[in-house]
C-alpha cells in the first residue's frame, strides 16, 4: 500500500491524500460502505461502481463463519467470490464478538466466542485472525482487538488496552511471516483503543505507533459516548499518530460526524448508516433529511434531491419512492441506499475538494447548515 498526502488544510488538521493498493487508487478523506456478508444491503456491485466507490468493507467474523474459508480459498479469495475488482478492507470481528457479550469469553490467547448461527464454539487469536484475512484476501486487514463496552470502568480499559497491545504485536508477528494467498500485497492496519480515557489512548497509540504499522485506526467510539467525548477523543488521537500513514475511524457515522473528523486530520471512514438509513425510508439531500412514508411526498413528482446526479434521482420521483415504501416494495430499500450512499461519497468528494482549494472551513460551515435539519414540506 502506498499513502501520499496531497494537501493539508489550512485552518485545520484536514488533509486530502491518495491510498493505493494492488486494486484500486482511493482518494482521500474515503467513506467505505459496509458489506459485512461480501455484499452492500441492497445494492449490487455495479451500483457500487457506478458511484465510483474505490473501496468497500467485508467483515472477518460474519464471512468466517459463512461462507466459510474453504469456500473462500477455493473461490480464489472475497474479490472473485463477490465480483469486485476493487479495494476491500476486512475488519477483524473484535467489535462483533464485543457485540455477542452473552456468546463469548476472553482470556489473554484470544476470545472463544458461539456463533449466532448455529451455536457452535470458535476461537479467534491474533494469528488465526491474520491467516483469515489472507484467505480473505482483503487489501487492507485488521488486528483483533477487544472492543470495551460504554460507559467503562477505567481498570477495565487499562486492562482491555494492555491485552490489545499484546494481541497488536503478535498479529504483525504473524502477518510478517505469512505471505499473501493471491499473489498481490495486503496490508495491515492497528486499532487504538483506551475508552475515553486519554492517558490510556496515548499509551495504546504510542506502543502501536513503534510498532511502526502502515496504517492504524481509532475504535472503541460511537458505542454510547457522547459526540463531544468522540471528537475529544479524535482530537487526541491524531496529534498522536503519525503524519504520514492513513487514519481510520471505524464505525463513523452522520455526515456532521465525517465532516468533523475530517477537520480533525481523519482519512478514512466507514458506517451503515447510509444503507441502513436508507432501508427506513430516510434520505439525506444537499437541502436536508427527507422521511419517504411522510404524506406529503404523495404528489410530490420532482426527485428526492434535484441537484443530486445518482440514478435514484435522475429517474425517479418523491412520490413514486413514498408509494414503493408505503407498499412495501424491496425496490424501495435499493433506491433508497443508491441514493444515500450516492451523497455520502459526493459528502467526502466535496470535503476533499474544499481541502485543496484552502476553502474547507468556510465550506463545511455553510454545508452543515443546509444537510442536517429535517425538512418538513
Amino acid at each position: 500500500m502506498i499513502f501520499k498526502i496531497e494537501k493539508k488544510d489550512v485552518q485545520t488538521k484536514a488533509r486530502a491524500g491518495v491510498i493505493e493498493t494492488a486494486h484500486s487508487k482511493i482518494e482521500t478523506p474515503v467513506f467505505m460502505p459496509v458489506g459485512t456478508q461480501g455484499t452492500v444491503k441492497a445494492v449490487n456491485q455495479d451500483q457500487l461502481r457506478a458511484i465510483d466507490f474505490r473501496i468497500i468493507l467485508g467483515n472477518t467474523y460474519h464471512l468466517y463463519l459463512r461462507p466459510g474459508l474453504d469456500t473462500l480459498s477455493k473461490a480464489g479469495g472475497l474479490h472473485k467470490f463477490m465480483n469486485w475488482d476493487r479495494s476491500i478492507l476486512t475488519d477483524s470481528g473484535g467489535f462483533q464478538v464485543y457485540s455477542l457479550s452473552e456468546l463469548r469469553k476472553i482470556n489473554k490467547d484470544g476470545v472463544k466466542f458461539k456463533s449466532h448461527i448455529d451455536g457452535s464454539m470458535h476461537l479467534f487469536t491474533p494469528e488465526n485472525v491474520i491467516e483469515t484475512q489472507r484467505i480473505i484476501g482483503s487489501d487492507i486487514m485488521m488486528v483483533l482487538d477487544e472492543c470495551l463496552k460504554y460507559p467503562a470502568e477505567y481498570k477495565d480499559a487499562y486492562k482491555s488496552n494492555s491485552l490489545t497491545l499484546k494481541w497488536a504485536e503478535r498479529a504483525k508477528r504473524k502477518y510478517e511471516d505469512t505471505k499473501p494467498h493471491y499473489g498481490y500485497k495486503q496490508t495491515l492496519f492497528a486499532i487504538t483503543q483506551g475508552s475515553i480515557y486519554k492517558d490510556i489512548r496515548e499509551v495504546s497509540t504510542k506502543n502501536l505507533v513503534d510498532m511502526d504499522f502502515e496504517g492504524y485506526a481509532i475504535g472503541g467510539l460511537a458505542v454510547g459516548e457522547s459526540t463531544k467525548d468522540m471528537y475529544d477523543i479524535v482530537d487526541f488521537s491524531t496529534n498522536l499518530l503519525p503524519e504520514n500513514k492513513p487514519r481510520y475511524l471505524m464505525g463513523v457515522g452522520t455526515p456532521e460526524n465525517l465532516l468533523e473528523c475530517i477537520e480533525l486530520g481523519i482519512d478514512m471512514f466507514d458506517c451503515v448508516m447510509p444503507t441502513r438509513n436508507g432501508r427506513n425510508s430516510m434520505l439525506f439531500t444537499r437541502n436536508g433529511i427527507l422521511s419517504m412514508r411522510n404524506s406529503f411526498h404523495k404528489d410530490s413528482f420532482i426527485p428526492p434531491d434535484e441537484e443530486c446526479g445518482c440514478y435514484t434521482c435522475k429517474n425517479y420521483s418523491r412520490a413514486y419512492i413514498r408509494h414503493l415504501f408505503m407498499a412495501k416494495e424491496i425496490l424501495a430499500l435499493e433506491l433508497a441506499s443508491i441514493h444515500n450512499l450516492f451523497f455520502y461519497k459526493w459528502l467526502v468528494s466535496e470535503a476533499r475538494n474544499n481541502i485543496l482549494s484552502n476553502n474547507f472551513k468556510e465550506w463545511k460551515k455553510d454545508i452543515l447548515n443546509k444537510i442536517m435539519h429535517r425538512i418538513k414540506n
